[in-house]
């Protein structure tokens, strides 16, 4: 979860990035803002990385990265696994050992492994199967063809092909591609859509129209009754959650709801990860419900920001009206 004083972070995200002119130089770091960070690391703007300054590996590209982190401090766990998936307690020694190819000469110690393509896709496999993420609400996704291939081709093995939550969404985009009937040869194209990093949402505005409908229905008190186990729920006596879904105002207790969706699951989880609402009978991801939950209780500033009604703006027509 977040910080017990902060909602959980509209975006945070472990990125991998590969040298343009160094195919076989890569680095890993974490962030809320890729597109400012990719700048950064590029030298387009101040605060890069030492080891991604030196100008014959520039310019940088962001090739794949993971996201929902329910915090920063959880991206940074999955950020040094990442790189260090030969010392990382939260993967299993067996699964650990796999990965060291090499030691070092002094005190025979693992050699941290070699960066390439097949070895982040392979590392990325293993961290989101392991139980100390694979149920967090992550998301990977490959902007690069080489790295989506380097991934699927993992998946694809026998003898790692098992394991991934079947909730995990994988995304693609490769932007820059024209597609088929864009327009007609010498016919003047529209701006492209941002695509890549510069698509991804870097605030709330995603979940606005859900939230709005928490505060709706809490702020005038109509939860009513719990849709698990039928008490009446009271303002401010604890944690309650509302159905991600239009039109459904779904309302129940936060451990009736983990109840529900784990009352199947037979690997005696703690945490949840995904399951249907009991009135509308949709498909409910536990962590945009985690979201909402946590700005409607702890981000009273940034629902308020997001909810802030913006100025109509006062064109020529309506002062000659």
């Amino acid at each position: 979860m977040a910080s017990l004083h902060s909602p959980i972070p509209a975006l945070y995200t472990v990125y991998v990035l590969r040298s343009t002119i160094r195919h076989a130089s890569f680095y890993v770091g974490s962030t809320p803002n890729p597109p400012r960070r990719l700048s950064q690391h590029n030298g387009l703007v101040g605060g890069g990385a030492v080891r991604t300054s030196r100008g014959n590996l520039r310019p940088w590209e962001m090739i794949t990265l993971v996201s929902g982190f329910p915090s920063s401090t959880a991206a940074l766990k999955f950020e040094w696994a990442l790189n260090n998936p030969h010392l990382s307690v939260h993967i299993p020694s067996a699964l650990r050992s796999s990965v060291v190819t090499r030691t070092k000469r002094k005190r025979g110690k693992p050699r941290r492994p070699a960066k390439s393509m097949a070895s982040v896709a392979s590392c990325l496999h293993l961290l989101l199967r392991v139980p100390s993420f694979a149920r967090w609400p992550l998301r990977v996704h490959f902007f690069n063809r080489d790295a989506f291939r380097a991934w699927e081709k993992w998946c694809s093995t026998t003898a790692v092909g098992e394991g991934l939550m079947a909730g995990l969404k994988v995304v693609t985009d490769f932007g820059g591609e024209r597609r088929a009937g864009d327009g007609e040869e010498g016919e003047q194209s529209p701006s492209p859509p941002p695509w890549g990093i510069h698509a991804l949402p870097l605030d709330y505005e995603p979940v606005k129209e859900y939230v709005a409908k928490g505060q709706e229905i809490f702020e005038f008190e109509r939860q009513g009754r719990c849709l698990v186990c039928r008490e009446e729920m009271k303002a401010g006596e604890g944690l309650h959650a509302l159905c991600t879904h239009d039109g459904c105002d779904g309302v129940g207790h936060v451990s009736c709801w983990g109840r529900h969706f784990l009352k199947n699951d037979e690997a005696g989880s703690i945490v949840p990860v995904q399951g249907h609402c009991p009135k509308c009978k949709k498909a409910v991801d536990w962590g945009d419900m985690m979201k909402e939950l946590t700005l409607r209780v702890r981000g009273h500033k940034e629902v308020k920001k997001l909810l802030k009604r913006k100025p109509k703006r006062v064109t020529k027509e309506t002062n000659k009206a």
